[in-house]
């Protein structure tokens, strides 16, 4: 076989296919594994929207292809939500497109606008497509650092971190792994600086519906001057429970969605038309108390984690939204790969190191709330029985 393409060669594994590995190997070997690794929720979607794929699905007409952009409707969904939600009036035909879930809009952002020899602005605590993406389109990244106790980007040091040829600023808040959140003030600031570096602003935002604590989150295309400069990732994996019906929206610029779309055209053809209606079900119909309730859960469990953490070595700041409790490695003997590994062999329980989400990640690991109460309960006290014997 001719040898694999040069890119690949900084490419490594995406890290939650090797956690999976790992996991799939003990469970084949006997072993009960639970995980707290993935961010994929535990509870269905609305009924509502299961109901309206059902109706679509037994539409004839709706079987064919969907078209490259998605359906008009579904856009149309998606800019009234942005009006809705954030006051953000955007064109549905120029301003949204349709994306299989918000990483592969991500990865071919990245594909669009990078080229070899320029470089990508990314947190050194973040979601790893930001990097893979740049990597994979040939580029550099480089690591801006998010610090307690905020974890918000300091734009007077960023500035260093500019050359010519840097094109992306990545921001995600409520922010994967950290849990952090971000205001007004600082989505202003993020446009403003990459106005004056003539930068894209890429706003992950997959859970802007997803807080804690009565803390409500806001969109990076709210500030004045965003939609020159700036494109959002929204997703309804997070949102609406739908993880595995890969259903998200790119939302911005003109120009960066036109761009996006002239890469992301070359790869798949659309969803599944009836996908896209259920979408629409989803935007429209979901009561903020379907939100509301399932947020509570996820916020009872953070709150039953955090209690906990004291008792495996562990300590963390509360998380305001996301899915995710960052936690540190408070021996210093273990770094954040060492205790993963011990946990996973000895309490056979599955986190994600802090590693894998960059350079600043090394001595924490990433511990997820979309587990059933009774597992996590397991989980909890399986992690508790081994460091305390160790």
């Amino acid at each position: 076989m001719p040898s694999p393409a040069e890119r690949l060669s900084v490419l490594p594994a995406y890290p939650f296919a090797a956690i999976n590995q790992r996991v799939r190997q003990l469970n084949a070997q006997g072993h009960d594994v639970i995980s707290l690794d993935v961010g994929s929720p535990d509870m269905p979607p609305p009924e509502l929207v299961v109901e309206a794929l059902n109706q679509s699905i037994h539409n004839s007409r709706k079987h064919g292809y969907s078209g490259y952009k998605g359906t008009a409707a579904f856009r149309e969904a998606v800019a009234e939500y942005y009006q809705r939600r954030f006051g953000v009036i955007v064109n549905p035909e120029t301003q949204v497109l349709p994306l299989l879930g918000s990483k592969e809009g991500i990865v071919n952002l990245s594909l669009a606008y990078l080229d070899h020899g320029d470089s990508a602005l990314v947190p050194d605590i973040g979601y790893p497509s930001y990097s893979m993406g740049a990597l994979l389109a040939g580029a550099s990244v480089r690591w801006f650092p998010l610090r307690e106790p905020g974890y918000l980007a300091n734009f007077e040091e960023l500035a260093a971190y500019v050359d010519g040829r840097t094109k992306l600023l990545w921001v995600n808040y409520p922010n994967n792994p950290i849990g952090a959140v971000a205001g007004a003030d600082f989505y202003q600031q993020a446009v403003d600086f990459c106005r004056q570096h003539n930068l894209i602003l890429a706003s992950d935002n997959p859970y802007v519906e997803v807080t804690y604590d009565g803390f409500v989150a806001g969109s990076a295309l709210q500030p004045n001057g965003a939609l020159e400069c700036g494109i959002e990732f929204i997703s309804f994996s997070k949102t609406y429970n739908m993880a595995g019906w890969r259903l998200g929206a790119a939302v911005g610029s003109v120009e960066a969605i036109s761009t996006l779309l002239q890469v992301k055209s070359n790869f798949d053809s659309g969803h599944f038309a009836a996908v896209y209606d259920a979408g629409i079900a989803a935007l429209e119909e979901v009561p903020q108390a379907w939100i509301d309730q399932r947020n509570a859960v996820y916020q009872r469990r953070r709150d039953r984690m955090m209690s906990s953490l004291p008792e495996i070595g562990l300590s963390a700041q509360k998380p305001a939204g996301a899915l995710y409790i960052w936690c540190k490695v408070e021996d210093e003997a273990l770094d954040g790969a060492a205790y993963v590994e011990q946990a996973l062999l000895n309490a056979h329980v599955s986190m994600a190191p802090g590693a894998m989400y960059g350079p600043g990640g090394a001595q924490y690991l990433r511990m997820c709330v979309c587990t059933t109460d009774d597992r996590l309960e397991q989980a909890l006290e399986r992690l508790q029985r081994w460091y305390s014997s160790r």
